[in-house]
């Protein structure tokens, strides 16, 4: 079973983790220094955000260089280091892949703004204006704005789905596809076990660029780009082909994974599995982050995912990223010991988040203090609360740097931290450490099948099963306890519990009494 199947995926933020050379600003030699953590820990890959060489216009999503490291974080040398290292705990290691867009100052793009005749003109998407001047079309900038600038020199616009110094790449120029290929062989040649492709859905764009459409569903309390349907300017039907060539690409290294960023609705995310299984191993399902904290809905989710799944597609969970508020932010404190239980427990690959063990919520950030770009342009969607520096123990700024760091902490970090939570049996850390161990260990929970069995009130209950080991999931959503009537669960041993429950007793009764906001794993007998 390869690994990315039974293993957990654990994304850094490398600006956040970290600091090893006194910058207020995590890197490399940090993230090396915290790797025995990670694997005592009991995940299995470090996922990284992009360490690339960038002006930081987007904190690294803008890539100067495909192949370097950007000084912020260390140099191509510690990064070999950091890749031995993980090695020797037994860590894989996925870099993420920007394969959209790249820097305003990347070489390719400087030659690019050079004149129309110069031959990486067409590695960009240029256009002229429309006939009655201004951009090409509607298109929207996800950070709010058109996604077209103009460029007086040569009389076009470039698109940039993002910032104006993120203009994005014309995948439909085979020497863009062969360039960015042998980005990812040059890092598989230096031991990097996979990648996460940033906004894989949208490489390929309408070839006719036609107007997207008025969305007629959405509200001022939404981002500005959803003020358009994306239906031309993402997710198209020729992407699917850039995707089987990436997935070739991987496969010329054994045991490697692609994952894939979609935020796409289910029926077309699931279509990034490619035909055959050839495209994405992983289409991240980020559907957990957009559903209703209760457990009709979240039950609803899992069935719908699970019966849209291609046959041999593997499943993938994800609670929290560095773009969405964290799960602790979303469901309550409370009810992150439950979302632990969940994403640690259904079929298939968990991705966690650095500090979701911790239960950092969306720490509050000052006006004057705020670095993302989209956070200046829209601040009610700003990313820097969930971006916000790791918690390691109560000496100076958290043991993560000796000077200020880049984001403020949480204000209880001196209680919120790594080392107090470690010798707290009843942390979530200790819960996520629990949880982690069993699923290693209980072929069920890593490989087996998923089946559900209950909705009932506030309670969600499924069961796990490979060969003749049968384990049941039971999960209250609400702050009341709850009763679940079922027969075949009497004389069951209880395994673990979020709520303190005695772990290897049985129930003596076919109701499971559920404590407000407790989840538990029960091994029914026979």
């Amino acid at each position: 079973m390869s690994w990315w199947r039974r293993g957990v995926i654990y994304q850094v933020y490398p600006r956040s983790f970290q600091d090893g050379d006194g910058d207020g600003v995590g890197d490399l030699a940090g993230l090396r220094r915290r790797l025995p953590y990670l694997a005592e820990l009991g995940i299995d890959a470090v996922w990284l955000s992009p360490v690339f060489p960038s002006p930081m216009a987007d904190f690294g999503y803008d890539v100067a260089d495909y192949c370097g490291i950007d000084p912020l974080f260390g140099d191509l040398d510690q990064f070999d280091a950091l890749a031995a290292e993980a090695r020797a705990l037994g860590l894989k290691l996925v870099m993420d892949f920007v394969p959209n867009h790249t820097s305003e100052r990347h070489p390719w793009f400087l030659e690019s703004l050079a004149s129309r005749e110069n031959p990486r003109r067409d590695w960009y998407v240029w256009r002229d204006p429309a006939p009655g001047g201004g951009p090409p079309n509607n298109w929207l900038s996800s950070f709010g704005g058109p996604a077209w600038t103009y460029h007086p020199a040569s009389g076009q616009y470039y698109l940039h789905s993002y910032l104006r110094e993120q203009p994005d790449l014309n995948w439909r120029n085979p020497r863009v596809r062969a360039a960015m290929y042998d980005v990812l062989r040059f890092w598989m040649r230096r031991g990097v076990d996979g990648f996460r492709v940033d906004v894989l859905w949208r490489l390929i764009k309408d070839a006719q660029f036609r107007d997207d459409p008025v969305n007629p569903a959405w509200t001022p309390e939404r981002p500005q780009e959803e003020r358009l349907l994306p239906l031309f300017s993402a997710d198209q039907a020729e992407v699917h082909d850039v995707v089987a060539e990436l997935r070739q690409v991987v496969d010329e290294f054994p045991d490697r994974v692609l994952i894939g960023e979609i935020y796409l609705p289910l029926e077309r995310l699931v279509t990034y599995y490619g035909r055959d299984l050839a495209g994405a191993h992983l289409p991240f399902n980020f559907l957990l982050l957009e559903t209703a904290w209760r457990a009709d809905a979240v039950a609803a989710l899992v069935e719908a995912y699970e019966a849209a799944l291609p046959d041999g597609g593997w499943p993938n969970w994800v609670l929290s990223n560095h773009d969405r508020v964290r799960v602790s932010g979303r469901a309550g404190e409370r009810q992150a010991r439950v979302a632990a239980m969940l994403l640690t427990t259904l079929r298939g690959t968990p991705t966690l988040y650095y500090g979701d063990e911790l239960g950092l919520g969306r720490v509050p950030v000052p006006a004057e203090a705020v670095q993302d770009p989209w956070g200046k342009n829209e601040p009610a969607f700003g990313r820097d609360p969930s971006r916000t520096p790791m918690q390691w123990d109560v000496s100076i700024n958290a043991g993560f740097s000796m000077a200020e760091p880049w984001l403020p902490l949480s204000a209880d970090w001196r209680t919120r931290n790594i080392m107090t939570a470690g010798d707290d049996p009843g942390s979530l850390l200790n819960l996520y450490r629990r949880l982690l161990a069993l699923r290693r260990e209980r072929p069920a929970l890593h490989a087996g099948g998923w089946a559900p069995l209950a909705v009932a009130g506030e309670v969600f209950a499924f069961e796990r099963r490979a060969g003749a080991e049968r384990l049941v999931v039971a999960l209250n959503f609400g702050a009341e306890p709850q009763r679940l009537h079922r027969p075949d669960l009497a004389g069951a041993r209880v395994l673990l519990s979020t709520a303190g429950r005695d772990e290897g007793a049985t129930l003596a009764e076919p109701d499971l009494r559920l404590a407000p906001d407790e989840g538990v794993i029960l091994e029914p007998v026979g």
